[in-house]
């Protein structure tokens, strides 16, 4: 998996530090704790924890006959028979913009992060695990839907799927 930017997590960690500061000074100035005051802390760092781990999960695996791909709160296993790996390549979204998402529908997402599914420009449904938008492996499924994923080495993992998908020789 592409290691994801420090944007994305800056953007976790500065609403978090506002939120911390802002419940440090409203508790700084209630002489008695109410009960709701005491759970504040407590839903506070569920608030944190919850996107924090969300953005850990990222993960692409090939388990037996399906890609799996884990991304934020969301798990996509597809059959490699359901690919079409002949139309799949390699594209940079800047330049095949057709391909970037355009509407989440079910999705975790934050600058230079996209996890889940979204509406792409070309109108087409995907499921989207993207941390870097130069080397995106755009794999089309044969019912119409796109996974779209930013591994480290995507030609790697694209060769390894086509010889896995590939029949094996007859003798």
């Amino acid at each position: 998996m592409s290691p994801l930017s420090r944007v994305a997590w800056l953007w976790l960690l500065v609403p978090s530090l506002a939120l911390l500061a802002g419940a440090w000074l409203h508790a700084s100035r209630v002489a008695t704790p109410a009960p709701g005051s005491l759970l504040a802390p407590f839903m506070l760092a569920l608030i944190l924890v919850v996107p924090w781990l969300a953005l850990r999960r990222r993960r692409i695996a090939i388990e037996g006959r399906e890609l799996v791909v884990a991304a934020a709160f969301h798990t996509r296993r597809v059959a490699l028979d359901a690919l079409d790996l002949v139309q799949a390549r390699i594209v940079d979204l800047a330049e095949h913009t057709g391909y970037r998402p355009m509407l989440g529908l079910n999705r975790f997402g934050l600058p230079t992060y996209r996890a889940g599914h979204y509406l792409l420009r070309n109108r087409k449904r995907a499921f989207c695990l993207l941390t870097a938008t130069d080397r995106v492996l755009v794999l089309p499924q044969r019912d119409g839907r796109v996974l779209l994923l930013s591994p480290e080495r995507p030609r790697e993992l694209l060769d390894r799927l086509r010889e896995l998908a590939s029949p094996p020789p007859h003798r």
